[in-house]
């Protein structure tokens, strides 16, 4: 596999994956990877010995991309290393002729998922099984969450970032509207639906607009890329899966703002609150994640927790960090060294 420095900076780098899906449909994919510096513990270990801690690999939101090395660099301070997959049809991973963000079904997300683990797995020279830490942020939240479901196995430790789990104000509203999108999906899947436009949370976060962070407008359109309606269609039928339950066995953190500011209009609550989901929703569905949910709520959080201003996003950090520590860092009292109780 054929690494190089990435455009985030020097100890970033990235390649390129093709996988073929089941159906036959090779898509393009890029992973991103950010390693943890050794420790004191490493000190002495052969080349290609294991780490302390395992790997992150991270699950960008629809729309989207990977660039916030800011979260990279935690993993890394916690000892991790951390991958980020700019998934077929979005970032790095834009291809001319095809169309941004759009995915028919979720599951074809899946044969990059899987081509993203088998190399992070290569290049840390050591089995993930038991040691993969799956981060997903809105979208990318629903993807992870559903393709843990599919490959238990894989994921010891599960990290939702306000992810997309079901319309706003219930499933009642996702069937009526399913049930509209259906027959467009079914025979013309990739019509362009006439939605509303808001660009008030790209106005939050952007530099370009009123926020701090630099983003490529190639890779995150303002307005977004155009709402499909084969693309909706398999995010409806992703919610519709986790409403029956996805009964996940791994424990799973959620992190969500404190409130939503939902409108047409520009409202200044924008900048402290989520601008795009419908948080009530979202704590309610993932708590039936499975049988070991944390959610945390974050005063002041915009849609990604981790672009809000600094002093919530230390706190969301904050509390991440205690989660690593009671759940991804703990000995069980049989584990320990003899003395250590």
């Amino acid at each position: 596999m054929d690494w190089t420095e990435d455009f985030l900076g020097a100890d970033f780098q990235s390649c390129g994956l093709d996988a073929t899906g089941p159906d036959g449909v090779v898509r393009h994919a890029t992973l991103i990877r950010h390693r943890a510096k050794p420790t004191s513990e490493d000190a002495g270990r052969s080349e290609g010995a294991p780490k302390r801690f395992g790997a992150v690999l991270f699950l960008h939101g629809w729309s989207d991309y990977f660039f916030n090395t800011e979260l990279a660099r935690f993993w890394a301070g916690q000892g991790y290393d951390f991958y980020a997959l700019d998934m077929h049809n979005h970032g790095r991973s834009l291809q001319a002729g095809n169309p941004g963000g759009y995915v028919a079904n979720l599951t074809d997300y899946d044969a990059e998922i899987n081509q993203a683990v088998e190399v992070i797995r290569r290049d840390r020279g050591v089995s993930l099984t038991g040691s993969l830490t799956l981060m997903g942020h809105s979208t990318g939240g629903l993807v992870a969450a559903l393709w843990a479901s599919r490959h238990p196995a894989e994921v010891q430790y599960l990290i939702l970032d306000s992810p997309w789990l079901e319309m706003h104000g219930s499933s009642l509203v996702r069937r009526a509207a399913q049930a509209m999108v259906a027959p467009v999906a079914r025979f013309r899947p990739k019509t362009v639906l006439k939605l509303p436009e808001r660009g008030f949370y790209f106005r939050s976060i952007s530099s370009s607009a009123e926020g701090e962070w630099s983003l490529d407008e190639k890779y995150r359109p303002p307005l977004a890329f155009p709402v499909r309606a084969g693309w909706l269609s398999a995010v409806f039928a992703g919610h519709s899966q986790v409403a029956r339950g996805l009964k996940l066995e791994m424990p799973v953190l959620v992190l969500a703002s404190s409130a939503s500011a939902n409108g047409m209009v520009w409202q200044e609550s924008m900048r402290r609150s989520d601008a795009v989901l419908d948080v009530s929703v979202m704590a309610l569905r993932a708590m039936a994640l499975g049988r070991t949910v944390t959610l945390e709520r974050i005063d002041g959080g915009l849609h990604d927790v981790f672009l809000s201003a600094p002093p919530v996003r230390k706190d969301a950090y904050a509390r991440l960090a205690r989660w690593i520590n009671g759940f991804m860092q703990y000995e069980a009292p049989d584990e320990r060294h003899e003395g250590d109780l």
